[in-house]
């Protein structure tokens, strides 16, 4: 239902923009937050937008670089990446929750998209 995309390889201090796109149901109503997980870590909150874009929250690591955004009308959330550091190197997931209010909470997530890989490199 949720289909994340715009990964690929990016050299240190390089941007990508992320998309996660709703299919099957709409989620304008809904939370939505963009979480990562490295290579042999826990899955870690990055980012979350409430419902109608009007408040965000982001993770320390990416605050000032990243910046969450969405299109209701287009079903469609972003994840503006610039700035990149090698430790910003993951899979990012979208995720949509079943409530308005943002949430930095794993547990606070219902719908998840599959992934896309972002690898910062030299």
């Amino acid at each position: 239902q949720l289909q994340a995309s715009g990964g690929g390889l990016v050299q240190p201090g390089g941007s990508l923009r992320l998309s996660c796109t709703a299919s099957a149901r709409t989620v304008s109503n809904n939370a939505m937050g963009w979480f990562r997980q490295a290579p042999g870590k826990e899955r870690e909150f990055v980012a979350t937008i409430s419902w109608n874009g009007g408040t965000t929250y982001y993770a320390d690591s990416v605050k000032g670089r990243f910046t969450i955004s969405r299109d209701n009308a287009k079903s469609t959330m972003y994840l503006q990446m610039n700035s990149l550091k090698p430790e910003d190197t993951a899979v990012y997931y979208c995720a949509a929750s079943r409530y308005s209010g943002i949430t930095t909470a794993y547990s606070g997530y219902h719908f998840w998209g599959q992934g896309t890989l972002v690898t910062v490199s030299s």
